[in-house]
Order: C-alpha cells, then sequence, then structure tokens
C-alpha cells in the first residue's frame, strides 16, 4: 500500500489528479482482464497499491470508478478517429475509410478497450448509458460531418444517416471483436464502406 512519503512536496490537487489515474488504469485492467467479477474497492486499490481510503476521495462507488474507465477509453478513441480522419484528407470516402478502420482497430488493438466500449456495453448497465450517450455524441458528429461535406443535404435524410451509421458501426465493432468478420480488417472495413456510401 502507498507509504505516507509518497506524496510529499506534492500539491494536493495533483496527488488527487495522480491517485484518481491510478485507479482508474488499475479499474481498466481488472475489468478488461476479469469482467464485472473482478471489480471491487479492495481489489482496484491491491492493483494500484492505494489505502482503500483513497478510492473514496475520488469515487462514490465501483459503478462511478466504470463510469470513468469507460469515459477515458471513449476519449482515447474519439482521438483516434479525429487523427485518423484529419490524416484522411477531405474526401468523403477516404475521411469514412479511416473513421470506420480507426473504431474497429483502436477496439481490437487492446482486447480491453473492446470490452469497456462494446462488449460489456450491452450487459452493464453503467456501460450501457455511458454508451447511449457516446452513440448520441457520435450521431451528432457524423451529421456536422455530413452537412460541412454536403451542404445542401435533406435535413431528415441525413438524419437517417447518421442514426444507421452509428446504429451499425456499434454493431459491426461487436462482431468485428466476437470473431464472426474474419481477422483481415481492410475486407472488413472496405465492406462496411461499399454498404456506407451505396
Amino acid at each position: 500500500m502507498s507509504s505516507p512519503t509518497r506524496w510529499a512536496g506534492v500539491p494536493l490537487t495533483d496527488r488527487r489528479a495522480e491517485r484518481r489515474a491510478l485507479l482508474v488504469d488499475a479499474a481498466f485492467r481488472l475489468f478488461g482482464e476479469g469482467g464485472e467479477a473482478a471489480l471491487s474497492v479492495r481489489s482496484v486499490c491491491r492493483e494500484c497499491g492505494l489505502n482503500t481510503r483513497y478510492f473514496y476521495e475520488s469515487f462514490a462507488d465501483t459503478d462511478d470508478l466504470l463510469g470513468a474507465v469507460y469515459d477515458e477509453v471513449s476519449v482515447q478513441l474519439a482521438a483516434d478517429v479525429a487523427a485518423a480522419m484529419d490524416a484522411a484528407g477531405k474526401s468523403l470516402r477516404a475521411r469514412t475509410r479511416a473513421g470506420i478502420a480507426a473504431v474497429l482497430g483502436f477496439s481490437s488493438a487492446d482486447p480491453r478497450r473492446g470490452r469497456v466500449l462494446f462488449t460489456d456495453a450491452r450487459a452493464n448497465p453503467v456501460l450501457a448509458a455511458r454508451r447511449a450517450a457516446t452513440q448520441d455524441l457520435l450521431r451528432e458528429a457524423v451529421l456536422t460531418e455530413g452537412w460541412r461535406l454536403h451542404p445542401e443535404s435533406d435535413p431528415v435524410e441525413a438524419r437517417v444517416v447518421a442514426a444507421m451509421y452509428t446504429g451499425a458501426m456499434a454493431e459491426l465493432a461487436q462482431q468485428w471483436l466476437a470473431g464472426s468478420l474474419g481477422d483481415d480488417l481492410d475486407v472488413v472495413v472496405d465492406y462496411a464502406l461499399r454498404l456506407v456510401l451505396r
């Protein structure tokens, strides 16, 4: 467990932020490898070497902590997707392909990410609520991107396309992570792109 001298000379706000980050990282590892059953206040504190009193400094309970894990992973995903799409240039086809590939690649590069974002997010109420909110944000991002590239689009059609795209991406990621689509990311992305842009 953490020693009193570990935080000597570190400002209080920095200490709390560092401890919070340690708890989130530990929860990501435990949940990602063992699911909800592996997550408890004691297991998380043991994993990162903190006294249990530090847990309640940042989180009300393990649900609160799990929500923070989801938020952290989804922020990383959003950054990866944005970077991939920016690097792809201005073409709708190139940007869409880059976005799809980034979602699938990020989620499968570390299976724990996929578990948090997609696999267990269907069954766990905390993750399901976070996932629904994230899909709302993704749908709005798709709308913004579509209107930027095609300002003449019909608003209702644009919303239908955005809703279908976000729902399909969640299912596509789920199937990709389950291994039911093979193991060639490029092939899966090409098929998905063909359907999206048809």
